[in-house]
């Protein structure tokens, strides 16, 4: 029996490519879905990168997206989504206008200018590789793409953070698939929504792999320090092969950001740019039931963004260091 998919390639119709720099830890990260599928958007954090939000909302004319950019690079990164377009103009995919076909493919970027050489980030071609090697295989996660400079607890200083990456999950009840990719490099901790119990976050000192838990610290009078406004960000695509409009697609993308708040500890806070987008490919006709996805958007989104840190690999430059989970004592 064939086994299950479980990232975000499960649905048909998606496909996940990844490219990296390869002068510093910094890339791009797209899901194609040439065929077109309906979108949503749902922007939590104070201090987002973004591009071609506006049109999903649902009172607009677009219907559907063909590409999702998912970038490192802070805003300088949204330029690789222009290299998405034009990989996808050349395969013949787009909205129809005229003589044309226009390529609808939002973005969202991550804050990682300060992992190594901050004049280095994705351009036009880095997104037209990820194209080139996209593909419907299991998504490869960690420090992929876009989470190749991604770090997580960075509320006292980036020096005593830890690594961050991408990560995906997938859940199937019956034929319904609800799948979630995040891009984590949130300034909060990643906690085990089950237990409770730390996964990475902020560390003691920049010499330790002790987890020092950013709420209890705050709840006993702590205060942030080294802060650098816009500086984090987690970023990802809500997708389901049910059929939804633009409303329900967005609505996705909001129960999406209920597994955020499951897995990361703070979110959504001022000096994050969360964002997900929704996606939904229609293989299933008829009313969708929204109850259900509403449990499986969250739950997914909860599972990718540990995944995300669990797949992550330490990743050490010049006398910076950032240790994975992995480098962690196991508890008790």
């Amino acid at each position: 029996m064939k086994s299950f998919n479980d990232t975000l390639t499960a649905i048909s119709g998606l496909r996940v490519g990844h490219d990296q720099a390869t002068q510093r830890p910094t890339g791009c990260t797209v899901v194609l879905c040439p065929r077109g599928a309906v979108a949503g958007v749902d922007v939590r954090g104070a201090a987002p990168g973004t591009r071609e939000t506006d049109l999903l909302s649902p009172g607009n004319m677009v219907q559907q997206v063909h590409g999702i950019a998912l970038c490192g690079g802070s805003a300088f990164g949204l330029e690789a989504a222009g290299g998405v377009m034009r990989w996808l103009e050349e395969k013949g995919h787009g909205l129809s206008v005229g003589p044309v076909k226009i390529p609808i493919v939002p973005a969202a970027v991550i804050f990682d200018l300060w992992v190594g050489d901050a004049r280095i980030r994705p351009d036009a071609m880095s997104g037209y590789r990820a194209c080139e090697a996209a593909s419907d295989a299991p998504v490869a996660q960690g420090n992929e793409g876009a989470g190749a400079g991604a770090t997580v607890g960075k509320v006292f200083g980036p020096q005593r953070a830890m690594k961050g990456g991408v990560g995906s999950a997938a859940i199937q009840l019956g034929e319904v698939i609800v799948a979630a990719l995040v891009v984590c490099n949130a300034l909060g901790d990643v906690v085990d929504p089950r237990s409770g119990r730390l996964i990475a976050g902020a560390r003691q000192d920049a010499d330790s792999l002790k987890l020092i838990n950013i709420v209890e610290a705050q709840l006993r009078g702590e205060t942030a320090r080294n802060l650098t406004v816009g500086s984090n960000t987690t970023i990802g695509v809500v997708a389901t092969n049910a059929s939804l409009n633009k409303a329900q697609a967005q609505r996705l993308a909001q129960l999406g950001h209920d597994g955020l708040a499951h897995s990361i500890r703070p979110v959504h806070t001022p000096l994050d740019g969360d964002t997900l987008f929704g996606l939904a490919t229609g293989d299933i006709p008829g009313s969708p039931d929204m109850m259900l996805l509403s449990t499986l958007a969250a739950e997914a989104t909860a599972r990718a963004t540990v995944r995300a840190v669990q797949n992550a690999r330490c990743l050490r430059i010049g006398n910076d260091w950032w240790p994975s989970a992995s480098a962690l004592a196991p508890p008790g």
